[in-house]
């Protein structure tokens, strides 16, 4: 991607959009938590008494009013959304720390505030990267802290069709050569998984569920996988394969789309210090890279 800053267009409707920090007490509930080791196929982690990293996904979520949902499924508005003609939203990334035990079942205080905003050009016009700061704190103590990159874009919805546009198939995706990996998962992700992801996490995004919307209004092959059920994967790597080890940092980047009902693997690239894991369909360019940082203990 170009970092141009010929960005007029979209830096003249940010212009002024400076969101003051927000503080919200919420929880996550171990009956979340079991839900989503139940679309794992796991157990519930809960046994050592921790959340696993990331697992915070699961509580603290919003449920705004039916009337306040757009077209594309997410909410119209939202104290942190850029004030952007047709936005439409997309997931990049993020960084997550941890600094003691997240508790389950009890109440912590959430702080989040934009660190940055950022608008750039590329292939495909300008997009705004708008970074959100999570913090959350247990009898003031910080537990975690969490970054999320998200990319906003300005483009309007293709007039509706008479003839729904059937679904496309997928283009054949670039091979590429995979060395042996030290330690490996597959996941298929089916429109069900998909389902319940969404409903776990409150996620109303139509990529996800609606097939029709996901090809015909935002250009999709098919229906779209969860950019953070991607990164939790990759999570899934150190928490079954080095028990005895704890992640303290987390580091990911969305790269492209994967889509339901292809399997898509989790594997290490290196295991040397810092774990380097990448998840995609396999043979092909990954969907997301990430970093995990692992003490003992």
């Amino acid at each position: 991607m170009s970092a141009e800053t010929d960005v007029s267009g979209l830096a003249g409707h940010l212009a002024g959009w400076s969101p003051a920090p927000i503080e919200q007490v919420g929880r996550v509930s171990s009956w979340s938590v079991g839900a989503f080791a139940g679309v794992l196929d796991q157990p519930s982690p809960l046994a050592n008494g921790q959340l696993p990293p990331m697992w915070h996904w699961f509580g603290f979520l919003d449920h705004p009013a039916q009337a306040e949902i757009g077209a594309d499924g997410h909410p119209a508005g939202g104290h942190f959304m850029p004030p952007i003609p047709d936005r439409r939203r997309m997931f990049a990334g993020g960084r997550w720390t941890g600094h003691r035990p997240f508790p389950v079942d009890a109440d912590l205080t959430r702080r989040s505030s934009v660190t940055s905003m950022e608008v750039k050009s590329g292939r495909s016009g300008e997009m705004a990267f708008v970074t959100v700061l999570n913090e959350f704190r247990h009898d003031g103590e910080l537990a975690v802290s969490e970054e999320q990159d998200i990319v906003y874009r300005s483009q309007p919805d293709p007039a509706p069709s008479a003839t729904p546009p059937a679904a496309k198939p997928p283009a054949p995706p670039e091979q590429v050569d995979e060395p042996p990996a030290e330690h490996a998962l597959t996941l298929l992700p089916d429109a069900p998984l998909l389902f319940r992801l969404s409903a776990l996490t409150y996620n109303t995004h139509r990529i996800h569920y609606d097939l029709p919307y996901a090809t015909g209004v935002e250009g999709y092959p098919g229906l779209v996988v969860h950019g953070p059920l991607l990164a939790l994967l990759a999570l899934e790597l150190p928490r079954r394969f080095a028990p005895g080890s704890r992640v303290t940092g987390f580091s990911y980047r969305l790269r492209r789309p994967a889509f339901a009902g292809t399997p898509v693997r989790a594997r290490t690239l290196s295991t040397d210090g810092e774990w380097d894991v990448a998840v995609g369909v396999p043979g092909t360019a990954p969907s997301l890279t990430a970093s995990v940082r692992l003490v003992a203990g």
